[in-house]
């Protein structure tokens, strides 16, 4: 919006320029001032929204809703949250915050795979319904326990080539696989996911911490334990401990029933799929995220000028009102 009220205002200035020198010359000036300001004022309060070509976000939103995502290590107003609700918070600020003619989808993963659940919508146009349907998103949507986000990212890439308009992906995730990868496991972007764009947006802190267990209604059930998950094959560098007396060797419980922002892993994944990452600081300005080059594009949309144009006005005011003050008499004392 910065640079069309600028190019505006410019243009304005130009054509008015050699208008204004004319009258000044003829003794005009502060009455075509006037007159100038009141058109302009009168073209302000008609809400005209010429059709301009601007930069705007236009892409699909993808939550992770796996378990992992309701681990509590983030702070929405100080206090503790999950990451879903930090992501949803901060989506809903952007949501507000985003210029006319930008255009936002939700989507959501879990177990293996992506799923659109709002194709993109003008913002302005259509902020209730995009407000009310990221509200309802949560844990409780999921069908399953698994969190494959490798092909979940490949899955909503996959979905996004087949949308005509060719949206963006932006993927919120804290990048938590279960079960593990193997070490030898390489994904793939779908041959069918051509010239993808997005970002991948992480979410969470670096300590492991327990991850909540909730039942299928959504109810709190304690936390996940080692025994619970499939946890990943012995690395090297893992401690053994030896019972001699029993001749039995174990090793030392794995990590996979806590989580943190799997960051590496999230950064490779963007890498392979031409995507950029960015982790979801407290400083982050989510709409100016989605504003990004990564993920919006040049869209011809309406753009409103009512604010150059009572700028004008009111400039225009104050040179008028210049002259007046200067033509008046003084009031002479007795």
């Amino acid at each position: 919006m910065g640079r069309d009220r600028t190019a505006f205002l410019r243009a304005l200035t130009h054509r008015s320029g050699f208008t204004l020198l004319r009258a000044a010359r003829s003794g005009g000036l502060t009455r075509l001032a006037l007159l100038a300001a009141a058109a302009l004022t009168a073209v302000a309060l008609l809400a005209p929204h010429p059709v301009l070509p601007r930069r705007v976000f236009d892409g699909v939103v993808v939550l992770d809703i796996t378990q992992s995502m309701n681990t509590l290590d983030t702070l929405v107003d100080g206090q503790p949250t999950s990451r879903l609700a930090l992501a949803k918070a901060r989506l809903h600020r952007a949501l507000a915050e985003l210029p006319c003619g930008a255009r936002v989808g939700w989507g959501v993963f879990t177990e293996y795979r992506s799923y659109v659940l709002l194709l993109p919508l003008e913002v302005c146009a259509h902020y209730a319904e995009l407000s009310a349907t990221l509200d309802r998103i949560d844990n409780t949507m999921a069908w399953a326990g698994g969190s494959e986000v490798s092909k979940g990212l490949m899955s909503a890439l996959r979905i996004a080539a087949h949308i005509p308009e060719r949206p963006a992906i932006v993927f919120f995730t804290d990048g938590h696989e279960a079960p593990p990868l193997r070490d030898d496991f390489a994904p793939v972007v779908p041959d069918d996911a051509t010239n993808p764009h997005g970002l991948i947006v992480g979410v969470g802190g670096d300590a492991l911490r327990p991850i909540p267990k909730f039942d299928p209604t959504g109810h709190p059930v304690g936390v996940w334990g080692p025994d619970d998950v499939v946890q990943a094959p012995p690395q090297p560098g893992w401690v053994e401990q030896a019972e001699p007396a029993q001749h039995e060797r174990k090793v030392t419980v794995g990590t996979e029933h806590l989580s943190s922002l799997k960051q590496t892993h999230l950064r490779q994944l963007a890498t392979l799929a031409g995507l950029r990452y960015v982790r979801l600081e407290p400083s982050t300005d989510v709409a100016e995220l989605l504003q990004d080059d990564q993920a919006a594009r040049t869209r011809s949309v309406p753009v409103d000028v009512r604010m150059p144009l009572e700028v004008a006005a009111l400039l225009l005011l104050v040179l008028a009102l210049g002259p007046i003050r200067r033509r008046t008499p003084p009031v002479s004392r007795t």
